[in-house]
């Protein structure tokens, strides 16, 4: 039986079902709802989001356990987690930020890197979808396997630990099982609670998450 909190009533949008999602089309339009939907969201309401995710984390063992830490910048109505890193100015965890690895090493499938981050003096620069990255240091980048907890932006999910992104599959190419064999980082995944759903598909490429918060709760699956 899962040990669970309360995460709150799944989504009734109408394309929440997996027969509703068996072609990209489903998918695309599903994306659309659940990003116009927390784009909707007020700043007040962000920011209580926000405060409620950090608070729950800050509780977590799993959490508080974890030395090294990937986080990501907010964009696009994504649950901002600053409140929890950066509160008082201080970071409480080694943090590593993501950078698109497809124009630095062009022989590679495209996936994620991760260098340090520190938000008081790291260059950031934006990469080709608009989203603030790290300069690339090729001396600092972190091997993603040695991280101990990522957290995931995300667009939709289910109870099942399956994730909806932006359909670029950088983060399952980083964290597939061919490059985290012998050690992978827990994946928590970070949402408004209106971004759950009932029932997503899993591809076989998909990697899933190992956990979920949300302003309503915590929970760990794996």
């Amino acid at each position: 039986m899962r040990d669970v909190l309360d995460i709150g009533p799944i989504n009734s949008l109408g394309l929440s079902t997996r027969s509703g999602l068996s072609t990209r089309s489903g998918l695309r339009a599903l994306r659309a709802e659940l990003r116009a939907a927390r784009r909707q969201l007020s700043v007040t309401q962000q920011r209580r989001v926000a405060y409620s995710v950090s608070r729950h984390l800050a509780r977590d063992p799993v959490y508080q356990r974890a030395q090294r830490l990937g986080i990501y910048l907010a964009n696009d109505g994504e649950v901002d987690p600053s409140a929890l890193l950066f509160s008082g100015g201080k970071t409480p965890k080694n943090l590593y930020l993501p950078l698109l690895s497809d124009a630095l090493r062009s022989w590679e499938p495209t996936r994620l890197l991760f260098q340090p981050f520190d938000p008081a003096s790291s260059t950031l620069i934006k990469n080709r979808y608009g989203i603030d990255e790290p300069a690339y240091a090729p001396a600092t980048v972190m091997p993603a396997a040695m991280l101990d907890i990522v957290l995931l932006p995300l667009v939709g999910f289910d109870l099942e630990g399956n994730r909806l992104g932006m359909g670029k599959g950088y983060y399952d190419r980083t964290f597939s099982a061919s490059r985290t064999r012998w050690r992978r980082p827990k994946l928590l995944g970070i949402a408004h609670g209106l971004q759950e759903v009932a029932q997503l598909p899993r591809a076989a490429w998909d990697v899933p998450l190992d956990g979920i918060v949300t302003e309503r709760g915590l929970v760990w699956w794996r």
